[in-house]
């Protein structure tokens, strides 16, 4: 039996939806995918007990879409929109060198970073997160359809937001994709806390959305360019080439807006956020709203973070320079990178790592010793670490083992409500009214899988999966 394609198009020429849905049916397989345009996209497969259902499935999805808009088209006659991705014409730092224990070269324009105690990541324009040691060894690869925006972490999970406007949990050993972004919104920075994302875009726009990938809300912001996004408990923090604004994660209501000048990143402490700007400051603002202390960079300032508490305060600028101030605003120190300008930064046990313009992944020892020394001309030998020889292939972010033993890991079970798919924990000692934040490529009605561990949110009422996935057969 031939297999039967429909394929649509929804494409709207004002810059906003951009996605398309192909729907096949092969036999009594129907095969869905769906995404946008010029992507891979999410693919979801499901059985059905004869073509006749299989067919009647395919016709009823592609109803639904028919009256949202979307209208029959040929693959690849429409092209894939452009990405924005940060550009700067990074030059050479005039400041002595600061004194870099290892470099890791990615092999493209970095702008993921994360550090913990135990781990270093680093996420680059070719979409690869490459995990190593604090003493530069390489430990794992994965590569994501698209290129890497930035890596954040939110409790026990770990997320990277990427360029094919998908949220990747990168807590198993295959990546899942935890929130699909509106198509028509061109993501400039992420953050998330208890499991509500912050969207910010291209447009100045900002978004939160919910575990369930649904919009708490979303409404556009007083400027452009919205480089910085932050959450915590209580509210979302918005920087665009106006300034600084605070909205509650719940209504997306505006408490208060601080005009700094463009924002170009941002950073945050339990009670204060910092924003990077290109009028060549770091302003520390108090999640009050009151604006409460500066730090003056030479160039305007692509990335920031802090110590503790704001004790120190770290910037780096366009050309290639690396900042640390005190608290009060006093610079302690300037000095180069020798590998390009910081996209992304973090601070961490006495080392300030950077992620750069060139693609390195950097770490700088940032001890007052050391850094004495670096003003004085004396450096240590860096240690050059390079990118395995191959690229790995592409993840498998919709693949999923089937096994059929039951014994080994909380199980879940895929339903439909309302017209959307939900999951809700089987297993004794859980919430069975409960929803699961799950991967949305690999759900399918009926279905029925194995978590490695299911975890209460910090906000409650719902679950989250950890680690690896597996369907029962």
């Amino acid at each position: 039996m031939s297999q039967e394609t429909t394929y649509l198009e929804l494409s709207e020429s004002d810059g906003g939806a951009h996605k398309f849905y192909e729907v096949v049916v092969d036999d009594t397989t129907l095969t869905v995918s769906y995404g946008r345009i010029g992507d891979q996209g999410q693919v979801k497969t499901t059985g059905y007990p004869d073509n006749a259902r299989a067919r009647a499935a395919a016709a009823k999805k592609i109803g639904e879409k028919v009256r949202k808009g979307y209208a029959p088209a040929v693959r690849g006659v429409r092209q894939k929109r452009s990405v924005s991705r940060r550009q700067i014409v990074s030059t050479r730092s005039t400041a002595r060198t600061a004194p870099v224990l290892w470099r890791y070269n990615s092999g493209a324009p970095a702008f993921g970073i994360f550090i913990d105690g135990r781990t270093c990541m680093v996420g680059n324009e070719r979409g690869v997160i490459t995990t190593l040691d604090h003493d530069a060894r390489v430990l794992d690869q994965v590569r994501l359809p698209d290129g890497v925006k930035c890596i954040v972490a939110d409790d026990a999970w770990i997320y990277a937001g990427c360029d094919d406007g998908n949220v990747y949990d990168l807590s198993g050993k295959i990546p899942r994709v935890a929130y699909a972004i509106a198509p028509d919104i061109d993501i400039y920075w992420l953050d998330i806390h208890d499991g509500v994302l912050g969207v910010s875009d291209a447009d100045g726009g900002i978004a939160a959305i919910d575990h369930e990938d649904e919009f708490l809300w979303r409404r556009g912001g007083r400027g452009k360019s919205a480089w910085m996004v932050r959450c915590d408990t209580d509210a979302v923090y918005h920087g665009d080439s106006t300034g600084v604004s605070r909205y509650d994660w719940r209504t997306g209501q505006e408490q208060w807006h601080i005009r700094t000048g463009s924002v170009l990143f941002g950073w945050q402490e339990r009670d204060a956020v910092f924003a990077g700007t290109a009028t060549r400051e770091v302003v520390r603002i108090g999640k009050n709203g009151r604006a409460a202390q500066t730090y003056r960079a030479d160039a305007p300032v692509f990335s920031c973070a802090t110590a503790e508490d704001g004790r120190y305060v770290f910037a780096g600028d366009s050309q290639s320079s690396i900042y640390c101030f005190a608290a009060d605003g006093t610079r302690l120190w300037k000095l180069g990178t020798g590998c390009g300008s910081a996209y992304s930064m973090q601070y961490h046990d006495q080392r300030l790592y950077v992620v750069t313009t060139s693609g390195q992944l950097a770490c700088i020892d940032a001890s007052e010793p050391a850094i004495r020394a670096a003003e004085e001309g004396n450096v240590p030998d860096v240690v050059d670490v390079k990118a395995p020889t191959r690229m790995p292939e592409p993840a498998a972010v919709t693949q999923v083992e089937v096994v059929a033993d039951a014994s080994n890991g909380v199980m879940v079970e895929c339903v439909e409500e309302g017209g959307r798919l939900r999951v809700h924990v089987l297993s004794t000692g859980y919430h069975r009214d409960w929803s699961v934040q799950f991967p949305k490529g690999i759900r399918e009605p009926g279905a029925r899988y194995l978590v490695t561990d299911v975890r209460e949110a910090g906000r409650g009422g719902f679950y989250r999966a950890y680690g690896d996935i597996r369907r029962l057969r």
